[in-house]
């Protein structure tokens, strides 16, 4: 898996990603209509950022280059910082400068950050519930914003999945079907890691004990860059709500720490405890992203002051 530290992740990509997200919001040319009639154009204006229910907080890095990336005279100071737990009620920042920048930034930052959080938040109850076990994403985040998903799990306190389809070898159950069984799909990732001079980690998906103890046969018959077998949907769901590890925990038990485990499959906060007891290494979830719901947040401009600059200025 490629290592992406969370300011790493936001440099990678940010202004493919702020470019998008400006153009959705502005047009190419008509920009922001209903400010240019309402607002004068030299307004100043103070807003401040407000918790509407409690969570964890996230995106405050990237809501910050929004802004600045919108106006670099804006002013923005946080009383809080990624990661930290907010509750309902509070102001943990505020932005001060033009109203017409502001105003076109309020909405790309919030989107930003009321994801952002919502993932954070998520992630920290699962990875809590989960320990000793280390929670991970899977590749089901939004389009087109991957690299923030995964940079809020990990201030969240999860750990990140493989980036794609080009950083670690998963050989799932279409590869081993097409490969005609794990044994061959082994080998071939083998010789091709070989063949093209490549190191990165391989991992490989069962379902059964007996997919479990095949992949066990053939890493000690041969020497294999395989370093994690998925235990996919070894998780049983019972009528009362609860979860069957029986499973899962006896795979474990057959791998013998000769290789990092990863559960997959039936996975949710309700479960994930009971799942992070059987002595798997991961648990990997993709309601942390697929699904997830943001955390309300909002920004409320300063009234009173916008006023007292409308008087001033004989706008208001």
């Amino acid at each position: 898996m490629l290592v992406v530290e969370g300011e790493q992740i936001f440099s990678y990509n940010f202004v493919n990603i702020f470019c998008i997200q400006v153009m959705e919001h502005l047009g190419s040319i008509a920009g922001d209509v209903t400010c240019m009639a309402t607002i004068p154009f030299d307004m100043e204006v103070e807003a401040h950022f407000l918790a509407k229910e409690d969570g964890i907080i996230a995106g405050i890095a990237l809501a910050e280059m929004v802004f600045l990336e919108v106006d670099p005279s804006l002013k923005v100071e946080w009383s809080r910082k990624d990661g930290d737990y907010v509750q309902k009620g509070l102001q943990f920042g505020k932005v001060y400068g033009r109203a017409h920048s502001i105003v076109v930034a309020e909405r790309i930052a919030l989107n930003f950050m009321q994801r952002m959080s919502g993932i954070a938040t998520l992630t920290k109850a699962m990875a809590d519930a989960a320990h000793p076990a280390y929670i991970l994403e899977t590749r089901k985040t939004a389009p087109g914003l991957r690299l923030v998903d995964k940079w809020a799990v990990l201030i969240g306190g999860g750990r990140n999945h493989r980036l794609g389809l080009f950083d670690m070898v998963l050989i799932k159950d279409n590869h081993i079907s097409i490969a005609g069984g794990i044994r061959n799909a082994l080998r071939s990732v083998d010789e091709y890691l070989e063949q093209e001079n490549l190191q990165m980690e391989v991992e490989v998906e069962t379902r059964t004990h007996e997919e479990v103890k095949e992949v066990l046969q053939y890493a000690s018959q041969t020497k294999t860059s395989l370093t994690r077998i998925m235990l996919d949907n070894m998780v049983a769901p019972l009528p009362n709500g609860d979860v069957d590890v029986s499973m899962l925990k006896e795979a474990v038990e057959l791998i013998n720490g000769k290789f990092e485990t990863e559960a997959s499959g039936n996975v949710t906060l309700e479960t994930v405890h009971k799942i992070g007891q059987t002595g798997v290494t991961y648990i990997s979830s993709g309601a942390l992203t697929h699904s997830v719901k943001a955390l309300d947040i909002s920004l409320k401009i300063d009234t009173e002051l916008a006023l007292e600059v409308g008087r001033r200025t004989k706008r208001a």
